[in-house]
């Protein structure tokens, strides 16, 4: 299975759509093996965002992403990078589909409310910038697992 890494931004936050987001990627059957709030530093931030360093908008990035706590998860699925980022949306609202994250709930590029991995590669860099690997929940599994599991057993 696997791995990307969700940051539910700091407008998210604010805003309280924490459950609202959350509960869409659930519904979308993306199980959570990590979760937590935390405000993140310049350090983390610098890390996250490496990419775009010398970049017009990445001051900008690190001073939005360190503004307040964010809800970092690791979630976890068959192809959940393509998955989530389509869940999304496009990063600017006006642009993205409707019934995506985007769409419904941010309202200007700055403050799209979600961050989600773009590649199987940051995801791992991603999650190793937020989480410990004992902070990951891996050995519980959803219904759908169990069930998929007896179906097998039972051929």
């Amino acid at each position: 299975m696997e791995r990307t890494f969700v940051a539910l931004k700091p407008d998210a936050v604010r805003r309280g759509l924490i459950g609202r987001i959350i509960k869409r990627f659930e519904n979308r059957g993306y199980k959570i093996i990590g979760m937590k709030m935390l405000h993140p530093t310049i350090e983390m931030a610098k890390k996250h965002y490496a990419e775009h360093e010398g970049k017009y908008f990445y001051d900008r990035l690190i001073r939005y992403l360190t503004s307040g706590p964010i809800i970092a998860m690791v979630l976890q699925g068959e192809d959940a990078v393509h998955g989530v980022r389509q869940l999304m949306g496009s990063t600017k609202p006006g642009e993205a589909e409707p019934g995506t994250l985007r769409a419904d709930f941010a309202q200007i590029q700055e403050f799209n409310i979600v961050h989600g991995s773009d590649s199987v590669e940051s995801a791992k860099r991603e999650i190793d910038i937020y989480f410990k690997p004992e902070e990951l929940c891996t050995d519980w599994k959803t219904i759908t697992e169990i069930v998929m599991e007896s179906e097998k057993a039972a051929i």
